[in-house]
């Protein structure tokens, strides 16, 4: 059986690292490892003046993030907050009205607790740049992954023969 409990202290082993200019963070992803099933988690670290990922909302999956340590901003919507130690964020499902970044703005690194459900089919948006993100598939067994651009879009029966 597997132990139920993590300590975030005792966590050295972030298996989920970006290090893409302003796009620097690296992610523990350890809700398997404690038995989770249908949420996951993650600790996150974030060095000053960096991003974790970029201005994005989910249609599937809902996100709640709880700030451990540092301060920072909070991208939502058309809104910018100040975050701070203790802040806890929700993230809902939507469209670019919900989209969402943790931007630290802070001088010292920043840590936080991620949580979502998981879900086998997901849809990102990305307002910033315009893509849109396919993902199908069980969490860690992603058999889909797909990012377009979404000014690409055709009629249903594009390319389709019909005679």
């Amino acid at each position: 059986m597997t132990k139920p409990i993590i300590n975030l202290d005792e966590i050295t082993d972030f298996d989920d690292v970006e290090e893409n200019g302003i796009y620097t963070s690296s992610r523990a992803l350890f809700s398997a490892s404690i038995g989770a099933k249908k949420l996951g988690y993650n600790l996150t670290v974030l060095p000053p003046g960096k991003v974790q990922c970029p201005f994005h909302s989910h249609r599937g999956e809902e996100e709640m993030f709880l700030i451990l340590e540092g301060e920072g901003e909070l991208r939502f919507g058309d809104k910018r907050y100040p975050i701070r130690t203790h802040d806890v964020i929700a993230c809902p499902t939507g469209g670019p009205e919900v989209a969402h970044q943790i931007i630290n703005t802070g001088t010292t690194t920043m840590r936080y607790l991620a949580l979502s459900n998981l879900v086998d089919v997901e849809i990102c948006e990305y307002p910033d740049s315009g893509k849109v993100g396919a993902v199908a598939g069980r969490p860690g067994e992603r058999g889909f992954r797909k990012i377009f651009r979404a000014e690409n879009i055709f009629d249903y029966y594009d390319r389709e023969p019909n005679e």
